[in-house]
């Protein structure tokens, strides 16, 4: 009991979950965790996914045994992390995250695990920097502790192994019913505290078609500027998830009314303000890329890319065209000052940048009527995202749509170069295999000495007998 209030708990026969829906490693890891004496649950969003009948993308298992003791029970574990403390358990096709029962700290909290205290200068278990905002958090607790520090109530039910019942520690299940999203505690602080929350709320609500509640979604949109002091390589994990799960169009409109997108993206911003139809547009292309999520095509980190900033960043190279500068280098400088823009706020890894450009310069090549060397052009790595950019631009602008009908009936002909063969500038293939020796070319002679007549040493005469 934390609080005055009584978890409640769900018996089996009462709640949907079966342990035929959980994975079987989890199943494996929570049995041993609970056999050794350990408490051992389910937790987070595998949770709420099964009772909403969805697939869990991962299953996340909390116990009260510390990180040591869980790399002492599982030979195939790794500890991770400074911020938290994490146990990953590595099976051949999955790795399940474990993490010890938690509670919120204070700066003053000492090491309280006994195997730490022989340690007088490690680390502190709990720290803030000046604004608030959450550093380490490694302060053991009480599963109902762990809970009430989670983001928000949907996620801070749990699944316990050893009765198979759901235990819910305020009002998850609720929420859950109504299809609302309310943070645990007050919104400003807990926001505060980490700012990526906020970018978890939105996703929530654009995956799962939930409503953020309403005290929230005011402390979103006052506090959405602190998301630039996230640590810019968190931010661009956070943002993958936000935008390649099927559900990228609904993400972005909740992103441009709460303030997140001019925070976290300031350029495309300045883009589309004051012009509907360029955010229509970009709205257009986010929505045939979740449709391609849905159905099972794999989802190109660089393709997002080019759906969400291609627009802008093809008119700002042809404004440069028109200056003066070949098509070529103009986009190579605008997609070279959009790279040194971004990074400031989010660190995006530079082969996705560059595949980005090489996506954007082969849509000219692309849209060429006729194409010149089409099997060269279909032998890029870059092709199928190319292809796919073009696609989706011919959704928007009618023109492309011929150029489009010319590959696919190119396409349809056209069989990739195999393993061991190399596409030549003509479209010929050449198989690789052991190279020639070249003939050695005889030296050049003097052109005068090839045409003139042979010459004879002269011989000295023979004395007459």
């Amino acid at each position: 009991m934390l609080n005055g209030v009584e978890p409640r708990i769900i018996p089996r026969k009462e709640h949907g979950i079966s342990r035929k829906q959980i994975s079987p490693n989890a199943l494996r890891t929570l049995y041993r965790l609970h056999r050794n004496g350990f408490i051992a649950y389910l937790v987070g969003g595998c949770v709420r996914d099964l009772l909403l009948s969805r697939i869990p993308k991962d299953f996340d298992i909390a116990t009260d045994a510390t990180p040591g003791q869980i790399k002492r029970l599982f030979r195939n574990c790794r500890l991770i992390g400074r911020r938290f403390r994490l146990a990953h358990i590595h099976f051949q096709d999955e790795i399940l995250e474990v993490s010890t029962f938690r509670r919120a700290g204070l700066p003053s909290d000492e090491p309280d695990a006994p195997e730490e205290t022989a340690l007088p200068h490690r680390r502190p278990r709990h720290l803030k920097d000046e604004e608030g905002m959450v550093l380490v958090d490694n302060v053991f607790g009480t599963p109902e502790e762990d809970a009430l520090r989670r983001d928000f109530t949907i996620n801070a039910l749990a699944y316990n192994i050893a009765d198979f019942s759901i235990i819910d520690f305020c009002t998850g299940l609720s929420d859950l019913r109504q299809r609302l999203i309310r943070p645990i505690g007050d919104p400003r602080v807990r926001f505060t505290e980490d700012p990526v929350r906020m970018l978890r709320a939105i996703r929530f609500a654009a995956s799962h078609d939930f409503t953020i509640e309403s005290e929230a979604w005011q402390a979103i949109c006052e506090l959405s500027p602190s998301i630039s002091r996230v640590p810019v390589s968190r931010l661009y994990e956070e943002i993958m998830k936000l935008f390649l799960l099927g559900s990228a169009r609904p993400a972005l409109g909740l992103l441009e009314k709460s303030g997140l997108l001019a925070a976290i993206f300031p350029g495309l911003t300045d883009w589309i303000q004051g012009n509907g139809h360029r955010m229509q547009v970009l709205l257009a292309n986010l929505e045939w890329f979740d449709r391609t999520r849905l159905s099972d095509t794999p989802s190109s980190p660089a393709l997002f890319l080019a759906a969400l900033f291609g627009p802008g960043l093809e008119m700002a190279a042809l404004a440069r065209h028109r200056e003066g500068i070949p098509g070529p280098q103009a986009l190579e400088e605008t997609c070279a000052a959009f790279t040194k823009e971004i990074s400031k706020i989010v660190c995006i890894p530079r082969r996705m940048t560059d595949r980005l450009r090489v996506v954007l310069a082969l849509q000219r090549p692309l849209r060429k009527m006729p194409p010149r060397r089409p099997a060269s052009i279909a032998a890029r790595p870059e092709f199928a995202d190319a292809l796919a950019y073009l696609r989706l631009s011919s959704e928007t602008r009618k023109e492309y749509r011929a150029s489009l009908e010319w590959w696919d009936a190119f396409l349809k002909n056209y069989s990739p170069p195999e393993a061991g063969e190399e596409v030549q500038a003509e479209g010929s293939v050449e198989r690789k295999g052991k190279r020639r020796r070249r003939r050695r070319r005889r030296p050049r002679q003097d052109a005068a000495a090839l045409t003139a007549e042979p010459t004879e040493k002269a011989e000295p005469e023979e004395e007459a007998v």
